[in-house]
């Protein structure tokens, strides 16, 4: 038997058991992309480094590649399927928009690269690490934009929202953060003298990464191709709605040490304050009492007149 008669066989066999063929060939699919998988996970875990952008393209090109030869392998019944349907192809599509949508979407950010696995990304308010993406989602780990760290919840965003709504890039913020916070205290004591000691105290917590933290803020400069905050320590004092005092610090620093640092700087402005405000405290209560024994005397001598 040659070779064309043995390919002639088997694609008449493929041709008389289609569903079972088609069975075979996921099932054949599906093997070689685990197989896959699993051997990119053990030498990225050899090696020590982050493969999930690697996985996910190879789970898109394995389903793909999937659909493209079951399509082939069914591809006369879909033609006169597609032709016994025609009357009903504007209710499937009008059925099917969000998923049509959806794979639009891929196919936008697959162009644009937006951003990849690994990404710390926000949309519409929602800040996470881009887990995986698919036709028709992407997989988000949600980030506490204030303490920096995972929050154990994950979020699956449909691929058109990606069309839609503002996408920003938060990637830079994995390693360094601007990070800003507030002390808002009641209007009773002049807080523009502790402006100076927090300011050494912000420079003496940032000093053992200051160089680093220069030099990739000067990075992110380059790369974004505008200047950003940072590296030194900035204090701005204000008011709000209230008429409360509020003291605004910003400090550039590593993601990790962004809450330590803010915790040390608060205790040090309360231990500042507190110790000031009780001398004071002191001295207008004794000039309360001055002020009430004079008076306290002055009524008795009209009295007494």
């Amino acid at each position: 038997m040659t070779l064309s008669e043995l390919f002639e066989q088997l694609q008449s066999l493929i041709s008389e058991y289609k569903l079972w063929s088609s069975l075979l060939l996921i099932l054949v699919v599906v093997a070689i992309r685990e197989w896959v998988i699993n051997y990119v996970r053990k030498r990225a875990k050899r090696k020590g480094k982050d493969r999930r952008s690697t996985i996910s393209s190879i789970r898109n090109f394995t389903n793909f590649l999937g659909f493209i030869l079951i399509f082939i392998l069914w591809s006369d019944d879909i033609k006169d399927f597609a032709l016994s349907i025609a009357a009903f192809t504007v209710a499937i599509i009008l059925a099917t928009r969000e998923y049509i949508q959806c794979l639009l979407g891929f196919v936008y950010l697959s162009s644009v690269r937006a951003f990849s696995v690994g990404d710390w990304i926000e949309i519409d308010g929602q800040y996470g690490e881009v887990a995986s993406r698919d036709w028709l989602k992407v997989t988000l780990l949600e980030v506490d934009n204030k303490a920096y760290s995972y929050t154990g919840k994950t979020a699956s965003i449909p691929n058109n929202r990606f069309v839609t709504q503002a996408v920003k890039n938060l990637n830079y913020l994995r390693r360094y953060a601007t990070h800003t916070f507030h002390i808002t205290v009641e209007p009773v004591k002049n807080i523009f003298q502790l402006k100076s000691p927090l300011l050494e105290k912000a420079k003496e917590y940032c000093e053992p990464f200051h160089d680093v933290a220069t030099r990739y803020s000067l990075l992110i400069e380059k790369r974004l191709d505008v200047p950003i905050a940072g590296p030194e320590p900035d204090i701005q004092i204000h008011t709000n709605e209230l008429a409360h005092l509020v003291m605004e610090i910003t400090v550039f620093c590593p993601t990790e040490l962004a809450v330590e640092i803010e915790q040390k700087l608060t205790q040090d402005f309360f231990h500042l304050y507190y110790n000031n405000a009780i001398g004071e405290l002191v001295e207008s209560e004794s000039h309360q009492k001055i002020v009430q024994d004079v008076d306290q005397e002055s009524h008795l001598n009209a009295n007494q007149a």
